[in-house]
Formats: C-alpha cells, sequence, structure tokens
C-alpha cells in the first residue's frame, strides 16, 4: 500500500510540474493604434457635439477627418486648458479626461492617422 502511494504521489507530482516552467511569461497587450476613426471621431462626436458638428451646431466644424488633422493643434491647446481659462473647450462642460486629452496629443504624435 505505501508503494502505491508513493507512485501516485510521485505521478501527481511530475503531472503538476510538467507544466510549470521557470521563466514567467509576461502577457503583452499590443496599445490601440490612435487613429481619427478608432479614437479621435468618437471623442469629437461625443464631447464636441452638438457645437462643433457639421450641419447641427453653430461653430467650426470639427467631425470630419481634415477640418480636425486640420485643427489640431487649436484643439489641443484648448482641451489642455483649465475650465476658467479663456477658450477653453468644451465650453459649458467639465473638462475632458487625461487620457482623453493625452489621445489627441498622442495622434498628431504619432503622424494624425485616418484609419
Amino acid at each position: 500500500m505505501r508503494k502505491v502511494s508513493i507512485t501516485v504521489l510521485l505521478l501527481t507530482a511530475v503531472v503538476l510540474f510538467q507544466f510549470c516552467s521557470s521563466s514567467k511569461k509576461k502577457a503583452t497587450v499590443a496599445a490601440k493604434e490612435i487613429t481619427y476613426e478608432n479614437s479621435i471621431g468618437p471623442i469629437i462626436q461625443t464631447s464636441c457635439a452638438p457645437c462643433h458638428i457639421e450641419g447641427k451646431g453653430n461653430k467650426k466644424p470639427l467631425s470630419s477627418y481634415t477640418a480636425a488633422k486640420d485643427n489640431i493643434d487649436d484643439m489641443i491647446t484648448r482641451i489642455q486648458k483649465n475650465p476658467d481659462d479663456h477658450e477653453f473647450m468644451p465650453k459649458m462642460h467639465p473638462k475632458l479626461s487625461d487620457s482623453t486629452i493625452t489621445a489627441f496629443v498622442d495622434w498628431k504624435k504619432t503622424g494624425l492617422k485616418e484609419k
């Protein structure tokens, strides 16, 4: 009986250690590429509407790739301002989150890709 118990214990240990590895594999998360289509456009549609949406607002439309690309410097400057500052955007709304502002900055840094 003792031989059977030792054998079962050894086999269990072998099976368990078979799946162990001395080198830990790091899980990597692929960063989502920032493009107008997947990041900036949706932010503009939700955070700049209706004022800067073509056909809906009475301000300069920024709801197309070309308009956003052509006005990126002004957009970044205004969304980085504090709510009490002159020309802060989005006017009469809370300041955008740091991660949202960073998306605009990173979009510019990475070449203003459309898709």
